[in-house]
């Protein structure tokens, strides 16, 4: 009959409007509206913007692909701790540890996978990733997670701008990449800011966040507790004794061994007798046989040494000069336009470069100096020390990022270079004036101030 169905029907989708309650642990109302409300706009980032990033990453492929599935990975992982705060009180500090492990884990393993393809041809694009991938963890920052955002952002920017200026004219691919990573990084600020302004907000009529989590009711009760100890006083003490007492009686009853007494001590041989072995008369001790070697002491925080073979080899289009100690000499010819120069870990040697080449970077050397004609891209210099370079025909780019110590000299040729720098000190550009050269630094302290609304950033003369 048409009326028992429509009946069958409505019974059914009460019963389904039943679970849904049942499951936001009975909290009808406003609460429960709003947090459905917050996890529906975090999936719309997950359709829109990150959706794009995700297809123009397999557009890509190789490492860009790998980091982009684990970057998959810790939205979605975040997603499933927004929807369990949707529904849940806030656990307390231990409990929220726990729930957001699967987050942190992410994190970290994007951060390693970067640093274990240090060579990779899109090491900036995987920079870009491990430095802003941070921003995930607003969801632990208060009372302000928005600023957060926009900071770890701020964080990878430079390494999409190296993306956007090594493909913008090779590949459109690579640029889009770039736009819908930071368009994915805003609208998550923006989330943060209209549905969690002053921290993660969670549902204060909701249920237990463990009961959430496992998706059923919370785990029994343990074992009971062991009895307690007995009341003081109730002890034995009968069995100990006056100290004194017990080891006068234990002489007593080794003297009155006898001959037996001399049973536990050790057989000198003749060859540990001085009488009979003169050489020993010398030493006031006769060395014992069982003698281990000295173990040396741990030493906990100290930098371990690398001591690994330096190389020098080119490998497709890539020159990699490594682990060189105290070399002058390093000398790489006939390079080309489209190859690379890649120095890592090199300490107190010269890398002399003939020929024009794409791009050349030094990354973790400390003492090195670098000395080339031309390069069509940038030279760089990531992580080091105590470092020199000089051009002896043109350099469009200089970059430093987080160095301390640079010498810089440039040609007449390249006087108009731009030089980018971050997190460095002591950098200092020698310019040709003649047959000398004219040393100037580079500015490490700045004044910003507010004018008209705006930040005005300036450098600071030291006085």
């Amino acid at each position: 009959m048409p009326g028992m169905e429509d009946l069958a029907s409505l019974v059914a989708r009460l019963e389904a409007v039943a679970v849904r309650l049942e499951a936001s642990g009975g909290s009808a109302g406003g609460a429960t509206e709003d947090a459905a409300a917050s996890v529906s706009a975090f999936d719309d980032i997950l359709s829109a913007s990150f959706k794009v990033f995700m297809d123009k990453s397999k557009n890509i492929g190789g490492d860009v692909a790998t980091i982009a599935n684990i970057t998959d990975a810790a939205f979605k992982a975040e997603r499933s701790f927004l929807s369990i705060a949707s529904k849940s009180r806030k656990p307390d500090d231990k409990d929220l540890q726990m729930f957001l492990k699967p987050i942190s884990d992410r994190i970290s393993e994007i951060q390693e996978f970067r640093e274990k393809n240090r060579r990779s041809e899109f090491f900036n694009h995987l920079s870009a990733i491990s430095e802003s991938i941070p921003a995930l963890g607003w969801v632990a920052v208060a009372p302000a997670p928005s600023p957060f955002v926009k900071e770890m952002n701020d964080a990878g920017q430079f390494y999409t701008n190296r993306v956007l200026k090594d493909w913008k004219e090779k590949s459109s691919v690579h640029v889009d990449w770039v736009k819908a990573w930071i368009q994915t990084l805003t609208e998550l600020q923006a989330y943060v800011k209209q549905h969690h302004t002053t921290g993660l907000a969670w549902n204060p009529k909701g249920g237990n966040a463990s009961a959430a989590k496992s998706g059923g009711p919370p785990p029994p009760p343990g074992p009971p507790l062991p009895p307690p100890p007995p009341p003081p006083g109730t002890l034995d003490f009968s069995t100990e004794g006056d100290s004194a007492k017990n080891a006068r009686n234990d002489l007593m009853a080794s003297l009155n061994k006898g001959a037996d007494i001399t049973k536990g001590l050790k057989k000198v041989t003749d060859a540990e007798k001085t009488h009979k072995n003169p050489s020993l008369r010398g030493a006031g001790v006769v060395p014992s046989k069982g003698e281990k070697p000295a173990v040396p002491a741990k030493t906990f925080g100290l930098p371990t040494q690398s001591n690994k073979p330096p190389k020098l080899e080119l490998d497709g289009k890539k020159w990699v000069v490594e682990f060189f100690k105290n070399n002058p000499n390093i000398s790489i010819e006939e390079t080309q336009n489209n190859q690379s120069i890649y120095i890592f870990k090199c300490e107190g040697s010269t890398v002399k470069i003939s020929g024009k080449c794409n791009n050349i970077i030094l990354d973790s050397c400390k003492k090195t100096a670098v000395v080339f004609e031309s390069v069509v891209s940038s030279c760089e210099f990531i992580n080091c020390q105590s470092v020199q370079m000089q051009v002896l025909g043109s350099v469009p780019t200089i970059s430093v990022d987080k160095t301390d110590g640079c010498q810089m000299y440039l040609s007449k040729d390249s006087l108009e270079a731009e030089i980018i720098t971050a997190k460095s000190s002591e950098m200092n550009v020698l310019i040709p004036k003649g047959e000398d050269f004219v040393e100037q630094p580079i500015p490490e302290q700045f004044k910003t101030m507010l004018k008209g609304g705006k930040l005005v950033t300036s450098a600071t003369e030291s006085v």
